[in-house]
């Protein structure tokens, strides 16, 4: 359980930072926020709720007991 929140919580990073860096730069013009039509007009809410998620994510692998 712990390596698939990680799993997942590196994904939220990615899809996160992915989309940040292309809202303020313009570069990295892949990623959920590019492709869903309706998130136009919040990507940068968006690339930001999932770092967060991410972190949270992280947080929730690292608090799981080891088996």
């Amino acid at each position: 359980m712990k390596q698939l929140l990680e799993f997942f919580g590196f994904l939220a990073l990615l899809q996160g930072t992915g989309g940040l860096v292309h809202e303020l730069t313009g570069w990295l013009g892949w990623g959920v926020t590019q492709r869903w039509s309706a998130l136009d007009g919040y990507e940068i809410y968006v690339s930001i709720a999932l770092i967060v998620l991410a972190l949270a994510l992280f947080a929730a692998a690292e608090s799981r007991k080891p088996r």
